[in-house]
Formats: C-alpha cells, structure tokens, sequence
C-alpha cells in the first residue's frame, strides 16, 4: 500500500513510530487514512522483533476527527454505504487496539471526536498540557459509537456520559485526571517524555510484555471466579517456564544485564 496519509519512521527494529501525516488538515480522518492505519497496524502486528509502536502527529493538532470533505461525501451515502464506512473505522480501531505490543501515544495538540479514540486505544498517552479533548458528535448529531468502547474504558461511565451528551471542550489536564492521558508535560519535555516510555518499555523483557498486554485485555472486568484464578496461575507457570522468565530470573539473582538487554 502506497502511504499517503501517514509517516512510518524506525529508529530501530525494536520501535516504530506512526506518525498522521495531514498537518494542513489537522490530521482529520478520511477512508484512505483509515485504511492505512488498519494496514499498517496489520503489518506492524506481524513483527516478531517488534517491542513498540509510537502514534504521533505532524503539526498543531493530533487529529480533528473527520476530515469535513469526506464527511461531505458522506452526506448522499445510502444506510448500506454508512455501514460500511463506520465498520471501517470500527475495525481499525480494534486493529489499533489489538496491536500485540505497547503503543504509546504522542499528544502534542487538539485531540476531537475520532481522535480521542485513537487515545483511547494508545497503551500509554502522554499529551501536553496545551492540548484540549472533544467529543463533538453531538453537535452534529451524531454520536461517538464506534469510539465509545474505548473511551468509556479510558475515562469510565461517569465522565462519558457527561461529555458524550455535552460535547463540551475539555483540558489535558481533564483528561489526566479522568485517567485518559498518563503523563502531562511541556511542549519542549514531550519528545523526552515518549522516549523514557519507549526505553523503559524496551528494556523489559519482549515476551513478558506483549504477555502483560494480553492479561489487561483479558482480565479487564472478569469476575473473580475460580475459572480466573487458575488461568492466572496457569499464566504465570507458563511464563515461569519459559527461555526469557528463566533468564530473567538468573539475570536477577546473579545481578547481571538480561540477555534482551
């Protein structure tokens, strides 16, 4: 696929950075930004030597939500046409949120309606404290559907309703109490913010961390059955036995670098 609507930088094997790419467009949504995203996540998802993923932004805003001409395409869709453009942007965001390793996100700017649902699916979000969250469907009559599986995770029921209904305009620093955002900075520390996440992340071992991803999904609002607790102690077992939790182990106690290392 040709990439138009999105930069792909590798600093290393170990990292990826996805960076929209529609500045002058405040990186507003559009199909062939969708289908760029779902591709390149697929792609990425398929890296074994993959440790994390960073989505960024170019310019001012990290994403507007959708970019007005596509949604002035829409107006003439059919219900049939409709339906399958939001299941588009429905499956890209679980392919985002699917991702099989960390991704952390960048918030250097606004951050309205589609875009507070890429936030969402980020494992880790650092934004500036400038930057403002919206989700503006309402005014438009619309509602934020294929988002909201994400944000109500992010920012829970409570806050959902109001600013769903609402569509007020809120603070990063909203958004970090809500439980959206995890780091607040300055414009000049957050470049040096994203980097301690991905060195951190990139320090620990590469299995045990796309393992610990997959136990948030999984357990994230389970009962506390007995069926969980043996799947827990199953996990950690198999984990326990596994090349990097041995090495891992002996790293600690000989107080040695971990071969990942």
């Amino acid at each position: 696929m040709s990439i138009t609507a999105l930069s792909i930088r590798r600093p290393s094997p170990a990292v990826a950075e996805v960076w929209l790419n529609r500045p002058e467009l405040r990186n507003a949504f559009n199909d062939a930004m969708i289908a760029e995203l779902t591709a390149t996540f697929g792609q990425l998802a398929e890296e074994p030597d993959l440790r994390v993923v960073v989505l960024a932004a170019e310019g001012k805003a990290f994403c507007a939500g959708a970019d007005l001409n596509w949604m002035r395409a829409m107006a003439d869709y059919s219900w049939e046409q409709n339906r399958a453009d939001a299941q588009a942007l429905a499956d890209m965001l679980w392919t985002l949120q699917r991702c099989p390793v960390p991704v952390v996100g960048r918030v250097q700017g606004d951050c309205y309606a589609g875009g507070v649902g890429l936030a969402a699916v980020c494992d880790v979000l650092i934004a500036v404290e400038g930057a403002n969250f919206c989700l503006s469907e309402a005014r438009l009559g619309l509602l934020p559907a294929t988002i909201g599986p994400y944000v109500i995770r992010a920012i829970g029921e409570r806050a959902s309703r109001r600013y769903f209904s609402t569509a007020e305009r809120f603070s990063a620093a909203e958004a970090h109490r809500l439980g959206l955002v995890h780091t607040l900075c300055t414009p000049d520390e957050l470049d040096a913010q994203v980097q301690a996440t991905v060195d951190a992340l990139v320090a620990n071992s590469p299995a045990a961390v796309r393992a610990c991803k997959q136990l948030v999904h999984d357990l994230a609002g389970q009962p506390l059955s007995e069926a969980l607790r043996n799947d827990t102690a199953r996990r950690i077992a198999d984990i326990r036995c596994s090349p990097e939790g041995k090495e891992g182990v002996s790293a600690f106690l000989q107080k040695r670098p971990a071969a990942w290392l």
